[in-house]
């Protein structure tokens, strides 16, 4: 039997979905150990109980200094600029994909200029945002936007430019104008397309927000992170990592939920 042609069962993926954590899991416990045997004093591969105890400090001991449980008040720090930053991207690049893609005027206006911009590097943006805009949540909210907005974009557009041309003929036959074939014809089939297209930026999302705060922030996780690596805290690094790709994680699942709940014929079609 050729190989393209086997497919394991359930419990055959778990296990070869759950090797390459084990197998990474394992050699950092030996990695750790090792450096720990020859000095205990090592901070660069703390140990698991030294790492959990740091993360444990960071959630439930109040900081002396502001009286804050510094991981929580880093986590919603974080997610208020994300979630604005998103629901900012989510709307505009409904509006302008669709328009792009539906009408030919619009298109042939903005995907040139759309196109340019998904070509900018935005983090080689956050110096002029920082110098416009100051250096407050404006600033941090705005490149997300910026390295998010043109993909959401440029990927709507050719979502509704690949729906079947016979929806639409068809919509014009029965006297449906351009408003009404935009909200009734293609925005219903745009929407479970824009859920995905936001899953697949939630990576570049949190790198942006990540690399905002870590230049000029006094709060969030990504501020975290670059304070305590002057001391070489990685006791206190690698939980925050693991804690900020588990919130990914969670925003990804979440999407996947609202897809399937919000419309369950999207799967479906998907599948055949």
């Amino acid at each position: 039997m050729r190989l393209v042609n086997v497919k394991p069962d359930r419990a055959v993926l778990l296990v070869l979905g759950a090797l390459p954590f084990a197998l990474m899991a394992g050699a950092y416990v030996i990695g750790s150990a090792l450096r720990l045997s020859e000095n205990p004093n090592d901070k660069l591969l703390p140990a698991l109980t030294t790492m959990a105890n740091s993360f444990g400090r960071m959630a439930f001991v109040a900081d002396p200094r502001t009286g804050d449980y510094l991981l929580w008040s880093d986590t919603l720090a974080s997610l208020e600029r994300l979630l604005a930053a998103l629901a900012i991207v989510t709307v505009a690049a409904l509006l302008i994909g669709i328009a792009m893609g539906l009408l030919p005027i619009i298109g042939a206006l903005l995907r040139p200029f759309v196109a340019v911009a998904s070509m900018v590097p935005p983090l080689a943006l956050l110096p002029i945002l920082f110098i416009v805009m100051g250096l407050g949540e404006a600033s941090k909210i705005a490149l997300i936007v910026i390295g998010s907005l043109p993909f959401l974009i440029r990927d709507l557009a050719m979502r509704v430019a690949e729906l079947p041309r016979e929806q639409l003929i068809k919509a014009q036959t029965l006297g449906a104008s351009s408003w009404q074939i935009a909200l009734r014809i293609v925005l219903p089939q745009m929407l479970p397309r824009l859920i995905d297209s936001v899953r697949l930026s939630l990576g570049p999302a949190w790198l942006f927000l990540i690399a905002s705060e870590a230049i000029a922030s006094d709060s969030g996780l990504g501020y975290r992170i670059f304070l305590v690596r002057r001391y070489l805290a990685m006791d206190v690094i690698i939980p925050y990592v693991a804690w900020i790709t588990l919130l990914a994680i969670v925003s990804d699942a979440a999407l996947v939920l609202l897809q399937r709940r919000a419309f369950p014929w999207f799967a479906v079609a998907r599948a055949s």
